[in-house]
């Protein structure tokens, strides 16, 4: 399974990709699999204060709903609007130009790294 070894995880498959100043979000290769044929997405809106852990968007397949959980606490600066005219991106480049949002991150929690969230989906 493909895990970006410079990005951090939640325990939800969220990614958080903080390379480039401001971090950008997504959800990992093992959920959009887990989730299937991704037909909507529904992101917060840029200006949304979001909290580590909290909901903060849905992501509808065609098997079911699926919330979106912050994986740290800040600010939504951008949305991906490629994604929403186009959610099946997060089917196929969930690491690329799936992304969801990004966010200017006040803190964030000890998430996990690649290894730590190879074994949790592989356990």
């Amino acid at each position: 399974m493909d895990i970006p070894a410079d990005y951090r995880y939640t325990s939800e498959h969220e990614w958080l990709d903080r390379a480039d100043g401001q971090a950008r979000v997504g959800v990992t290769a093992y959920a959009a699999d887990a989730l299937g044929d991704i037909v909507f997405v529904d992101l917060p809106e840029v200006g949304t204060t979001v909290a580590a852990g909290q909901a903060c968007g849905e992501l509808e397949s065609t098997k079911s709903v699926s919330d979106l959980f912050a994986p740290a606490d800040g600010e939504v600066t951008e949305i991906n609007q490629a994604v929403v005219d186009d959610p099946a991106l997060v089917n196929s480049d969930p690491y690329g130009a799936g992304w969801l949002f990004r966010m200017r991150v006040a803190s964030a929690p000890d998430l996990l790294d690649a290894d730590g969230y190879g074994k949790l989906v592989e356990g």
